[in-house]
């Protein structure tokens, strides 16, 4: 034992140094990464952070368009797309499966939530697990699921089946101003597939309209969150993390009024149904301004479904020209007014014209005439021999032509929306001079016509079109850009442009007038009646009653319009002769003028000879003592409420009111729906504002029909629908019945007679 000893002391020094050295290496090696951070080179924070470090994307939204009110047009609104997860590895507890493991019941249990077919999902789920993918998606399918179709998959509970979430576009109004507004939607490649932007997200891109000319305004920019997780993503308990935020879109106020252009949607649709029209192209605008309030035409589209688009891609009040027709004439007269050389008394020969002797016979639309008439009946009457002589004869050809420029038919208006063109001056030879006096053979576009019609309207200073009232920065809601009206030209002096107006007024009033069809009830119409020629493939006109687009160009009220309305109505079907042309374009231009008027509260002329005082103020009176004042003193009263003391009223105190005009007072307590049978929208109006409830109307003249039953409790934000009928119409329905009735009983009584 003594003799091993030596040897046993020998190998225990030997093991002790072994470890002793490997101790002092890990030692030395334990201070080197503590002191240099590293490992073979590589920095052990920069290991840590790709194995921990996850990277999320905290998506912005794309800018709200809104109306000249605030009411809402276009927003994003949540959507999901639906996601299979078909890695087993997602999977740590077999009672608790996160990835999907019965195919056939999972395209089972989606084909009834999502549009494919149960075999098309199955197909594609068993494609994803043959390749080892991590997860499947569905295509369009799978896309833009609402919220409540997410709740009812999520309640199935099926494994591995799970949402990312997203947006998409939403447009509450349906098919409104869907041109002007356009839409927004995923980009695709030539390959159908979509664009993903390097974060990974999906590329929104507006298309057509407002969409499209504001896209890099309304585009946001994503944000990110930088943490630490684990293999599933979920953030490790004191990770650090680091949020970039999100910079949503600026907002875009447009001047388009919400109620204005639901009434000129509404009569277009009106039209559509009855005449069935190639085409309609109608504007609203304030002259004074230059903003366009509503803007719509016929084919559209809704700007969600896309339904309709392939029947028109082209805001035809912006990217089209086409020869306007006799509401040219407007601004040839108002050349010849300014230059002095128009004397509305004055006799000529209609019926036909020749600029040269050589040159082709112009004939007025009657082709013969009405005999030697002054040249104030020629503009009444339209005649086309009228504006030639004045073209030719009056101005001459070169300070027509300047009028032209000074007008704006040569240039695009610079209106805020993509692709507008110009007009088509043809002015070459002395036909092409004297037909552009009259509005043919020269082609322009819609909105060129209301921007030259501003200077008639507004004392003489043309001012630019403009569709966006403001930018607005989403987040702070502090205003980027506001527009403001911008005056283009003077081509006219304000005496001029009252005595264009003065004329044009008698186009409508006049009988031997061409506009007797626009006349409004209590204000006065300025305008000029259009009859353009189509031209056809072989380049001719084309010919038969249908076959022309007609128009009307007018402002109200005429001493100080606060409107322009432009209503073209193409190729409508069932006319009887060419005269009945007006008619459609009228069921668009009177109910559109006269409920825009009312609604922006511009009293009817007749006010100033029926007014019999003032309002007096009546809040905080006694409502008895406050209805009985004003029956004696000839107004109507409507009361809301059920208080005995009166906090609001409509008209405001002070304002100028008729006898008999409906007086509607607020009282403390729940307001109910009064019955508004016979009443007239302005009085309709009142309500809608004192009990804060949204209203739509449909027609014109006195209700008939109201959607909420009278006594009914009024919320605030509700809808009021009220449709209304002029007397006329009353008149008509009541006379139908009448003979409905009697020709019931003759047939009773012939029936008798034959038993």
């Amino acid at each position: 034992m003594n003799k091993k000893q030596p040897y046993m002391n020998v190998g225990a020094a030997i093991l002790f140094a072994i470890f002793g050295l490997l101790f002092f290496v890990l030692i030395c090696r334990y201070f080197s990464i503590q002191i240099s951070g590293e490992v073979s080179g590589q920095p052990l924070a920069a290991k840590a952070q790709q194995k921990y470090g996850r990277e999320g994307i905290l998506p912005a939204e794309r800018g709200i368009i809104f109306d000249r009110n605030g009411e809402l047009v276009a927003e994003d609104t949540a959507a999901y797309t639906l996601i299979a997860i078909l890695d087993k590895k997602m999977t740590v507890n077999p009672k608790k499966p996160k990835h999907v493991k019965d195919l056939n019941k999972t395209a089972q249990e989606l084909s009834k939530y999502i549009n494919m077919e149960e075999t098309e999902i199955y197909k594609i789920l068993t494609t994803g697990k043959e390749k080892k993918r991590f997860q499947v998606e569905f295509g369009k399918a799978g896309r833009d699921i609402s919220y409540d179709t997410k709740k009812k998959i999520e309640d199935l509970e099926l494994p591995g089946i799970t949402f990312s979430r997203d947006s998409k576009r939403f447009y509450p109004n349906g098919i409104f101003a869907s041109h002007l507004v356009g839409y927004a939607e995923i980009e695709k490649k030539k390959d159908g597939t979509y664009v993903k932007q390097k974060d990974g997200t999906y590329k929104v891109e507006g298309k057509m309209g407002i969409e499209q000319a504001f896209n890099d305004e309304l585009t946001g920019k994503n944000g990110k969150i930088n943490y630490e997780g684990d293999l599933w993503g979920y953030i490790l308990p004191d990770g650090k993390e680091k949020i970039t935020p999100a910079q949503d879109g600026n907002d875009v106020y447009l001047t388009i009024d919400q109620k204005i252009q639901a009434f000129l949607e509404d009569a277009m649709d009106n039209v559509v149904k009855e005449y069935k029209p190639k085409k309609i192209i109608a504007l609203v605008a304030d002259p004074k301004t230059g903003e366009i309030l509503a803007m719509g035409q016929r084919p559209s589209f809704h700007p969600k479904t896309k339904e309709g688009i392939d029947k028109s891609w082209h805001n035809e009040a912006i990217e089209t020209s086409f020869e306007p027709g006799s509401t040219m004439k407007i601004f040839t007269l108002a050349a010849a007014v300014q230059e002095k050389v128009f004397n509305p008394n004055e006799i000529y020969p209609s019926g036909s014209y020749r600029v040269t002797e050589k040159s082709q016979v112009i004939h007025d639309h009657n082709y013969s005439g009405w005999g030697p008439i002054t040249f104030l009946e020629g503009v009444q009457r339209s005649s086309n021999t009228a504006f030639a002589r004045i073209a030719n004869e009056k101005l001459g050809f070169d300070k027509f032509r300047e009028y032209l420029t000074k007008f704006g038919f040569d240039k695009p208006t610079g209106i805020e929306l993509p692709n507008e063109t110009s007009g088509k001056i043809q002015y070459t030879y002395p036909i092409e001079k004297v037909t552009t006096a009259y509005g043919q053979g020269t082609a322009i576009t819609p909105i060129q016509q209301i921007q030259a019609a501003t200077a008639i309207a507004n004392d003489g200073k043309m001012v630019k079109p403009h569709v966006v009232e403001k930018i607005v920065n989403h987040d702070t809601g502090e205003t980027i850009k506001k527009m403001t009206p911008e005056v283009v030209s003077t081509p006219i002096s304000a005496e001029t442009a009252k005595e264009v107006r003065d004329i044009l007024e008698t186009v409508v009033t006049s009988p031997k007038g061409t506009g007797g069809l626009y006349k409004l009830d209590g204000y006065s119409v300025a305008g000029k009646t259009g009859t353009a020629n189509i031209p056809g493939p072989n380049g001719k006109y084309l010919t038969g009653t249908d076959n022309y687009i007609f128009s009307f160009l007018g402002m109200a009220p005429k001493d100080n319009p606060k409107l322009i309305v432009y209503v073209a109505v193409q190729q409508p079907e069932g006319l009887e002769n060419y005269g009945q042309g007006a008619i459609p374009v009228s069921m668009i231009f009177n109910p559109v003028m006269k409920n825009s008027l009312h609604y922006l509260n511009i009293q009817p002329s007749m006010l100033e000879k029926a007014v019999v005082n003032k309002l007096p103020n009546l809040k905080g009176q006694a409502t008895e003592e406050a209805v009985k004042n004003l029956k004696e003193n000839g107004f109507e009263t409507v009361v809301l409420g059920n208080g005995t003391k009166v906090i609001g009223q409509l008209p405001k105190a002070g304002t100028t009111v008729l006898e008999g005009e409906k007086i509607v007072i607020q009282t403390e307590g729940d307001l109910t729906a009064p019955d508004m049978t016979g009443w007239s929208l302005r009085d309709v109006m009142k309500v809608s504002t004192i009990a804060g409830i949204k209203l739509t109307s449909k027609g014109q003249g006195y209700v008939t029909k109201q959607n909420i039953t009278p006594n009914t409790l009024l919320k605030s934000g509700d809808f009021l629908i009220v449709d209304l009928i002029t007397p006329e119409e009353q008149w008509n329905a009541e006379m139908k019945t009448t003979k409905d009735e009697t020709g019931k009983k003759k047939d009773e009584q012939d029936k008798k007679v034959q038993d």
